[in-house]
């Protein structure tokens, strides 16, 4: 099995080497960055399988950072804040990151929440097609008015035109899509869509129903107060 390629991107230098040996002891292999212009310049270099950035590093800021990695790949995105303030999670959620880590952190569970990243990235296609939801035509394809998701090129086309996606916004409309017209709970997103078998910070669910409706349409995704969102069928 190839071995995965981490970017770390962290100032604190007792931080990054401590974390950084933390990760190549579970047997990752890192490349350890301190500021953000060099992090997008080993990103561009490596191309790593999974980043891990610090919102406040120098030079460049991890957010802007997570946005210009975004302008280029899907490779997922975990930023880590010293702070568990909602500016610093809603930004970088909003920049394109997948998840979100709070510092201090543990080593053990940085390299859960690494592993549960890639897993789900993996396995774009996971939730489609379940019990109870529409199947797909003989092409595999997904239809919900202009909206088509291609279950099997894990494509979407909205009015036909192709709409990018990055593979956690493309697990969260496949869940949606497998129980068009029925309300899917923050947790039950948490727990399908970003591997959490325990509570998570429903903030990252709200920040990618935001950015997958940017995508697919305001009105494709109705809010259901108090429950969740459903897709309308």
């Amino acid at each position: 099995m190839a071995e995965t390629h981490v970017l770390f991107v962290e100032d604190d230098d007792v931080i990054r080497e401590a974390t950084q040996l933390a990760l190549e002891r579970t047997g990752f292999v890192v490349t350890a960055r301190p500021d953000g212009l060099s992090g997008l310049d080993a990103f561009r270099a490596d191309r790593p399988d999974i980043a891990l950035l610090d919102v406040m590093v120098p030079g460049l800021d991890g957010v802007s950072l997570c946005r210009r990695i975004r302008d280029e790949s899907t490779v997922p995105v975990i930023m880590l804040s010293a702070r568990a303030d909602s500016i610093d999670v809603v930004l970088g959620l909003e920049a394109g990151a997948d998840d979100y880590v709070t510092k201090p952190f543990d080593g053990a569970v940085l390299v859960a929440r690494i592993r549960a990243v890639l897993r789900r990235f993996g396995h774009a296609g996971g939730p489609a097609g379940e019990p109870g939801g529409p199947g797909p035509d003989e092409h595999g394809v997904l239809s919900f008015g202009d909206l088509e998701i291609d279950t099997e090129g894990m494509e979407v086309r909205r009015g036909g035109a192709p709409v990018a996606l990055t593979p956690t916004e493309m697990r969260l409309l496949l869940e949606f899509s497998s129980a068009p017209g029925t309300v899917l709970s923050r947790d039950r997103l948490l727990e399908r869509v970003w591997d959490y078998g325990w509570g998570g910070d429903t903030r990252v669910v709200d920040v990618h129903v935001q950015r997958l409706r940017t995508k697919i349409g305001q009105d494709r995704i109705d809010t259901v107060r108090g429950f969740g969102y459903k897709l309308k069928a």
